[in-house]
């Protein structure tokens, strides 16, 4: 799989110690993209310290045990992020970083490393999430159809409009992760979606999600949205 310009084939490509982004409710996933407005010294330190190497950040949450209010600088971290590749880099002219992560593969967080830096590093283990480094794998077990009717149905309720002649050119996976990391959901709900065994369980998360924000907002009215 290529990703910007680096080439990750196996993993044995992916880098062992990684710099830690934590974000409470964002989502990255492989092959997909995030937008980052970077303006903390911490951070900004971070993306000098990625640009200088191997240009990779893990995206990862704060542990969803935690009080979104508590002060505490350095959080546990949930124990699955999603390594990311810097593929677009703009200073923006008043001393923040605008920046494009692009997914490489997900991982396990084996410990955090200590050192000096004023950001946190993370030693991590992609091993497990193998099957991220190729495009494609498990589409043809998702229920495109059911997908896309749920996606219809969660636009007409909402008064929402989507780019059609985009979502029905993207590849299953393209969309099931892009309609993942766009979706309004908490944190709790992003970090299922993240470690969803496959691409399949991932879209079927997507439509119970979205059947219960309905029958939620919709009392009385059958939950099903297929």
């Amino acid at each position: 799989m290529t990703v910007g310009n680096a080439t990750y084939a196996s993993i044995e490509d992916v880098p062992k110690v990684v710099p830690l982004f934590p974000l409470q409710g964002a989502l990255l996933l492989p092959r997909s993209h995030i937008p980052l407005n970077i303006f903390e010294p911490r951070y900004i330190a971070m993306i000098d310290a990625a640009m200088r190497t191997d240009r990779v950040i893990g995206m990862i949450q704060p542990d969803l045990g935690i009080d979104e209010e508590d002060p505490n600088p350095r959080p546990p971290l949930c124990s699955v992020g999603c390594l990311g590749r810097i593929t677009s880099f703009q200073e923006s002219g008043d001393g923040r970083y605008l920046v494009t992560l692009s997914g490489v593969t997900r991982f396990d967080l084996l410990g955090e490393v200590e050192d000096r830096a004023p950001f946190r590093r993370g030693a991590i283990d992609a091993t497990r999430f193998l099957e991220d480094l190729t495009p494609g794998v498990g589409e043809e077990d998702v229920d495109r159809e059911s997908v896309l009717s749920a996606l219809q149905t969660y636009l007409d309720v909402n008064e929402l409009e989507a780019d059609w002649e985009s979502v029905n050119t993207a590849s299953t996976e393209v969309l099931i992760n892009a309609l993942s990391m766009m979706s309004p959901y908490g944190p709790k709900e992003k970090q299922a979606l993240l470690e969803a065994d496959s691409l399949k369980v991932r879209a079927d998360t997507l439509i119970a999600l979205a059947e219960m924000e309905l029958a939620r907002d919709n009392p009385g009215q059958g939950p099903s949205i297929q």
